[in-house]
């Protein structure tokens, strides 16, 4: 009787795939930033009840991609230029700590599990398929903190997600960015292989400031746009 009332944890719930797909809805822009969210109509695009897409929100909210304005109700976040410089910041702090580390840790398995993921995400480009260049991006980065063996930094990295996926959505889709972005990762896992900590942790914040230059001006962009609409 024990064994039969005992929950399957491997299988995602109702809940964990409504987040999932709102998640990966903000953070590819199908809602933007400013965006109402509707409970009633996220019911029949989500085909869930309302208590779950509530849940979400809620959840959402707590990750920073959904902020409650009063007599309006939820919407997407929008991009405050300081928090972004923020992320950024963080960014460039861990993920160069974690690229020395992982050079200085690592193996032929670690190198060869990173080469294949950089292949995944270079042939994402090639076929402008920016979802996969997310997906396999996120597993690039589990792969290098695990490999790091800084499991505590990759926590903190991974309660920004939603936000550093919303801002890479941004970024990886700008003109050329394809290429830039390869050389880049592609000079970090060069680096890593060569068991070089110094050379990693460099093309690491190579690769951080340069995103987030771009990012930034996006974000100045989109802020102009909106103050002569």
């Amino acid at each position: 009787m024990i064994e039969q009332m005992r929950v399957d944890r491997s299988a995602p719930t109702l809940r964990e795939l409504t987040l999932e797909k709102l998640r990966d809805a903000i953070a590819q822009g199908f809602y933007r930033p400013g965006d109402r969210l509707i409970e009633r109509t996220l019911c029949d695009q989500l085909g869930v009840s309302r208590t779950v897409v509530r849940e979400v929100l809620r959840h959402l909210e707590t990750e920073g991609l959904v902020e409650t304005v009063a007599h309006s109700g939820p919407i997407v976040a929008r991009l405050d230029p300081e928090q972004v410089q923020e992320i950024y910041e963080i960014r460039a702090l861990l993920e160069s700590e974690a690229a020395r580390a992982c050079a200085e840790h690592a193996t032929p398995a670690l190198v060869k599990q990173l080469r294949e993921i950089r292949k995944e995400i270079e042939d994402a480009f090639d076929q402008t398929d920016f979802r996969r260049v997310l997906t396999y991006t996120e597993r690039f980065y589990e792969a290098m903190f695990a490999g790091a063996h800084k499991p505590m930094m990759h926590q903190v990295v991974k309660s920004l997600n939603g936000r550093i996926n919303q801002l890479r959505s941004v970024t990886i889709s700008s003109p050329g960015r394809g290429a830039d972005s390869n050389r880049e990762m592609n000079k970090l896992l060069t680096a890593i292989a060569k068991k070089d900590g110094d050379a990693a942790a460099a093309a690491s914040l190579e690769h951080v400031r340069r995103t987030a230059s771009i990012a930034m001006a996006a974000l100045a962009g989109q802020v102009s746009e909106q103050k002569s609409a």
